[in-house]
């Protein structure tokens, strides 16, 4: 079974992502699911594969799938879900067998995929950034209005 899909089926990730699921349940805004998950990886990935970055797919996907995951957290208990997230990564990671320089580059992702970050590995860092915000549909969104991200946030046209 691959590490990606080891994630998936950890009982950790499915405990945090079920929570999240029921969470938004009612939430019309921007909902946190899979799809949003590898709609992120996806993006980026292709992103790296444009500027001919070489980073190893399973890291990127792994850090979409679990940029998130600790999004419970922060509507229950009130921390920054990147800091939630990236504490229930690291148990994942590891049990999942990531290597620990592996672990170390998706956690830095996780940690930083709310800003823009100006560092050793920041390209990659902006492209993470830019998919998790470019993942969203903005232009077809029915709860546009209650949004409180800024229009030049939003994604208002269709990017390629």
């Amino acid at each position: 079974m691959s590490k990606i899909q080891k994630i998936w089926e950890h009982p950790l990730y499915q405990e945090h992502y079920l929570r999240i699921q029921e969470l938004e349940k009612e939430r019309r805004l921007c909902c946190h699911t899979l799809e949003h998950f590898l709609a992120v990886a996806r993006l980026t990935y292709i992103y790296v594969l444009e500027e001919g970055l070489e980073v190893s797919r399973r890291i990127i996907y792994a850090a979409g799938l679990l940029h998130d995951i600790g999004k419970d957290l922060q509507y229950t208990q009130g921390i920054p879900h990147e800091e939630a997230s990236a504490r229930i990564a690291e148990k994942i990671l590891r049990d999942c067998g990531f290597a620990a320089d592996e672990s170390e580059m998706i956690l830095d992702l996780i940690l930083t995929h709310r800003k823009k970050k100006k560092a050793q590995k920041a390209r990659l860092n902006e492209l993470f950034y830019k998919a998790d915000k470019g993942s969203r549909n903005c232009l077809i969104c029915p709860a546009i209005a209650e949004c409180n991200w800024s229009i030049e946030k939003k994604n208002m046209r269709i990017r390629y």
